[in-house]
């Protein structure tokens, strides 16, 4: 099995085989506490002009999502773990569209397969990873609105990478490290309305769900399936 980190845009497109798309702040750990809290399906998307499509022709589909961090005009959340924790989203079709993790999604033409990556569900991409047992493994870091590498999705690429390759990982160290880089802009008070501090611990809360999210198709359409390891 052959592993590669890749990053951002550049990396989604050269990403083959079984491809993981990582955005730990918030993307893909805001979409598995959706499916812990109900949701049926959602669309990830890259433009915001299909989201609000969607959301026309589908007026009960919630708009979730952000640009520059912040929840768009018209949208029902933004792109924030803490905000999903206390809604009742049973049964509900979310459309999800952000600046770096679903960009990845959409960017990755050469794989295999699709899945999403965070940390909050660490185990269970290694697991599924273990079980299809691919030729070519791609861990694509998505960063900081696919603009720069973030210490977050680099360092959990590197936690799957050894996890599979049977190096121990240090978790704690990451998440001090991560603290003090690029996860520090949780704990400005000028950002606590759309990045809340709660929201840190919410994406590197480890291993707090047991199935990945792979991307399939409907329509000519994406769309994460939540699957069980």
């Amino acid at each position: 099995m052959k592993i590669e980190i890749l990053q951002l845009l550049d990396g989604a497109k050269k990403a083959q085989g079984l491809t993981v798309i990582i955005d730990v702040f918030r993307a893909f750990s805001t979409a598995c506490y959706a499916f812990g809290n109900g949701v049926k399906r959602i669309f990830p998307v890259g433009d915001l002009e299909i989201a609000y499509q969607l959301k026309e022709i589908n007026p009960d589909y919630i708009l979730v999502g952000e640009r520059n961090e912040q929840k768009p005009e018209g949208f029902d959340f933004g792109n924030s773990p803490s905000q999903l924790l206390e809604t009742d989203l049973n049964g509900k079709t979310m459309v999800h569209t952000t600046s770096s993790g679903t960009q990845g999604i959409a960017n990755a033409k050469g794989a295999d397969e699709i899945i999403t990556g965070s940390f909050v569900n660490a185990q269970a991409i290694v697991n599924y990873i273990r079980k299809q047992n691919p030729n070519q493994v791609s861990l694509v870091c998505m960063g900081y609105s696919c603009q720069y590498p973030t210490d977050e999705d680099t360092l959990l690429a590197v936690y799957v990478k050894n996890e599979l390759e049977g190096i121990p990982n240090d978790f704690q160290a990451m998440v001090d490290q991560i603290r003090k880089g690029d996860g520090a802009r949780f704990f400005a008070p000028e950002k606590q309305e759309w990045a809340p501090a709660a929201d840190f611990d919410l994406c590197l809360s480890l291993n707090r769900f047991n199935f990945v999210l792979k991307v399939e198709q409907e329509n000519g359409v994406n769309y994460l399936r939540k699957i069980t390891t």
